[in-house]
């Protein structure tokens, strides 16, 4: 894993991340809107975790429910994701590959994509992607993506290798020992992959320029949802 502050010019803050209000109220002035967005946004279960967590994953646990699963820390999830969007929004967005082997990741990195201008790599990653110049699909990413280092775990192996930043939606139970910035989120669920990759695309839009406040975000975290063939029907 490369420095987070040494190459990547990704700045991990550990540490020193404060809570973070999930939409712009520039007149410090709350409104219905805010508030139910708000409800919602916590509704998708972005930050319900599993039974089991790592070393890597404890900073950003703050407790376990009376389930036992471990609730992540929703203000460094969302501070996390507003270092990446600055990071992201610097790059050559078309050389930002976001990778997803888990068919409820399709859609928000579908959507994501389509958005912002990234490459998605979807379903199994073939091995050489970001190492093999020989192969057809080969590419040269600035910035990797991951929705889940231990499903997208060649990509991130590929990736450390060309020496490529690593961002990765992680889980209470991922390892991510070669991650640069983990964004700590539950990276399982359809409706919290959903509203983690509309969060990124919404921030990562409005430092791009393209939006300039959060009414402008006209997409939903509902069209960023994988239906499930019964919905389709």
């Amino acid at each position: 894993m490369s420095n987070p502050e040494e190459g990547s010019g990704i700045q991990d803050t550990e540490g020193k991340v404060e809570e973070t209000s999930m939409v712009d109220n520039p007149e410090g002035q709350e409104s219905v809107d805010t508030d139910n967005l708000e409800k919602m946004i916590l509704s998708t279960g972005i930050r319900v975790g599993t039974p089991v967590k790592t070393k890597y994953m404890t900073p950003f646990i703050v407790r376990a429910n009376p389930e036992g699963l471990y609730i992540l820390d929703i203000g460094k999830t969302l501070a996390r994701i507003d270092v990446a969007a600055k990071f992201i929004a610097r790059s050559d967005i078309s050389r930002v590959a976001v990778t997803s082997a888990r068919e409820y990741g399709k859609t928000p990195v579908e959507k994501f994509c389509e958005l912002t201008g990234a490459t998605q790599i979807l379903g199994r990653f073939m091995p050489g992607t970001f190492t093999n110049p020989s192969l057809p699909d080969y590419m040269e990413p600035e910035i990797v993506i991951i929705t889940d280092p231990q499903a997208d775990q060649q990509a991130v192996i590929e990736a450390t290798r060309a020496g490529v930043p690593v961002i990765a939606i992680s889980n209470s139970d991922n390892v991510t020992s070669k991650v640069d910035l983990v964004i700590p989120a539950n990276n399982r669920g359809r409706k919290a992959l959903a509203t983690v990759y509309w969060l990124l695309a919404r921030e990562v839009l409005k430092k791009q320029g393209k939006i300039k406040s959060d009414k402008e975000m006209t997409v939903s975290i509902d069209d960023f949802e994988t239906k499930l063939v019964e919905e389709m029907a």
